[in-house]
């Protein structure tokens, strides 16, 4: 495993980390959710992220028994606010007492008395940014979180959020958005935005869901029990995918990867690794091979001449549009 540097702050985190949306406590049992982790600890993984509303609250319930008994000091576990967790109009947002709420639930989840670094899900529009800076300040005082990073904010929120942040003296250190070969949206304004200001990528989805790893294949039904059949949210995600132009131009990868001594996985996973401003690449399994094939990738170095012949395969199917948002479904 290789390690990189949080943003400018002192925090190294694994080049791969382990995440457990759409996973743990509901697309997985929890015996093989176990199994997963385990694995990722033996391959050298260090840094864990979850949510509070994944698989409505049990993802993190299954992480905190998985990680139990480990060293504490060895681990970077990492969680978010935001998305409904209960029936309540406070019960969501980045309000003051949702944040100081959820961090208490979180950690009782988790089985921790702080977590490595607290995410603000996505921007609440509802709230105003001062108030959530403040909370997450608060939290960071307590002691209940080390550091603090947002997920999927546009350009000019996380400026503005690193603004406040700056004021109140807490680190301010991570954005987590989705990327992948498939899907560079951040490459256009975020990531300018955050080597300014010295802010890593946490990046989700490195794999596209499952179609960088060119299991799903033009004209054919997705293989039983893959995310592309998944009617918990999966599905729905991986959608924007499955058409055979997208899955057509994938299959022409696989010569590509072979040539490189790498899996189709590897591939992907290496191809994020390649971005300077991408911090840990996080991965997901339903089964413990999973985790040690994508672990492969930590360390690699994609030579120029492949790194453009991946760009000339998938150029035509590339979403860079920076002003695209994720579904008001999407809780990655």
């Amino acid at each position: 495993m290789e390690f990189r540097h949080l943003g400018k702050s002192g925090l190294v985190v694994s080049e791969i980390s382990y995440g457990n949306w759409l996973t743990h406590g509901s697309q997985v049992e929890e015996d093989a959710a176990l199994a997963c982790v385990r694995a990722a600890l033996e391959e050298g993984i260090t840094t864990f992220d979850t949510a509070d509303v994944y698989a409505g609250t049990r993802a993190e319930t299954v992480l905190g028994k998985a990680l139990a008994g480990e060293r504490r000091e060895g681990l970077e576990i990492f969680t978010k606010v935001y998305w409904p967790t209960g029936p309540g109009q406070n019960d969501r947002g980045l309000s003051r007492k949702h944040i100081l709420e959820s961090i208490e639930g979180s950690l009782r989840r988790l089985g921790t008395d702080h977590v490595d670094l607290y995410q603000a899900h996505r921007y609440d529009y509802d709230t105003p940014l001062e108030e959530t800076m403040l909370a997450f300040a608060d939290v960071v005082r307590s002691g209940k979180a080390l550091y603090i990073g947002v997920s999927e904010w546009r350009a000019e929120e996380i400026r503005a959020a690193a603004k406040l942040a700056a004021e109140l003296h807490v680190p301010l250190v991570s954005n987590q958005p989705q990327y992948s070969a498939l899907w560079r949206v951040i490459e256009a304004e975020v990531v300018p935005t955050c080597e300014d200001l010295g802010i890593s990528q946490i990046v989700w989805s490195p794999i596209a869901q499952g179609v960088l790893t060119g299991k799903y294949k033009p004209g054919e039904q997705p293989p039983a029990g893959s995310r592309a059949t998944d009617d918990k949210g999966g599905a729905q995600m991986i959608s924007r995918f499955m058409n055979d132009d997208v899955l057509g131009r994938v299959q022409q990868l696989v010569p590509l990867a072979e040539q490189a001594g790498l899996s189709m996985a590897q591939l992907a996973v290496a191809w994020v690794l390649q971005n300077p401003n991408v911090a840990s690449a996080i991965i997901g399994a339903s089964r413990p091979e999973q985790v040690r094939d994508n672990v492969k990738a930590a360390g690699v170095k994609l030579d120029s001449q492949l790194l453009a012949a991946i760009d000339e395969v998938l150029d035509p199917v590339v979403e860079r549009d920076p002003a695209r948002t994720q579904s008001p479904a999407s809780r990655a």
